[in-house]
């Protein structure tokens, strides 16, 4: 019978450093949760991408200067729950969104809910519907 494989804590601990990233991905501590604002603005793009999808926006402030915005959705898979699709949004479209605002100040945040062209009112995934 072999001996048990002992692994050198030296080697533990980088094993257990080396996925500290993937816990830190899902982190929301990068948004204010317990602040919402509403941005109206047309879309620039809309990103259809795993891990996360994300929504550029154009959205003029009370001196009519734009800023653009980055906001941020979950994964396809988990938009498709809400009823995202893919061309759910498009450039040039009219958007409202609700967000949750990054704490740094930039013009940037997490997708709460948003207000299609069409009238509908997606949120962010299962969970986050409006």
């Amino acid at each position: 019978m072999a001996p048990p494989l002992r692994v050198p804590a030296v080697i533990r601990w980088a094993w257990l450093l080396a996925a500290l990233p993937l816990l830190a991905h899902h982190s929301f501590t990068m948004f204010d949760m317990t602040k919402q604002i509403t941005l109206v603005g047309t879309v620039t793009e809309f990103q259809w991408t795993n891990p996360h999808s994300y929504i550029e926006i154009d959205v003029p402030d009370a001196q009519g200067a734009v800023k653009h915005w980055s906001i941020e959705l979950g994964s396809p898979s988990i938009l498709q729950q809400s009823g995202w699709k893919f061309h759910s949004l498009k450039k040039g479209d009219k958007t409202t969104l609700i967000i949750n605002p990054l704490k740094n100040g930039q013009f940037g945040g997490f997708l709460n809910k948003a207000t299609l062209p069409d009238g509908r009112v997606l949120g962010n995934g299962p969970g986050r519907e409006p």
